[in-house]
């Protein structure tokens, strides 16, 4: 009798928060292992790349935001000194 050990690919993570814990978890996973899961490496591969897709959108997000509010403080800064 031969068990399946493929893992099954799982929807694209929403959160920021959701997909770092994917990343920590196949990241620990990876480095657990003493032999390389060869018929799961794709599936986890696939998996960690959506998952940091999503990471670098929000980041940028924030990074954008951040960048857009600094700017503002500057302008109103710059104008009351005028």
């Amino acid at each position: 009798m031969t068990t399946s050990t493929r893992k099954r690919k799982k929807a694209a993570p929403k959160t920021f928060k959701a997909a770092y814990d994917i990343l920590k978890t196949n990241a620990a996973e990876l480095q657990q292992q003493d032999e390389p899961d060869i018929d799961n490496l794709m599936t986890t591969v696939e998996e960690s790349i959506a998952a940091y897709r999503v990471c670098e959108t929000r980041i940028n997000a924030v990074q954008q935001a951040l960048d857009a509010a600094f700017a503002e403080e500057d302008a109103v800064s710059t104008d009351s000194k005028s």
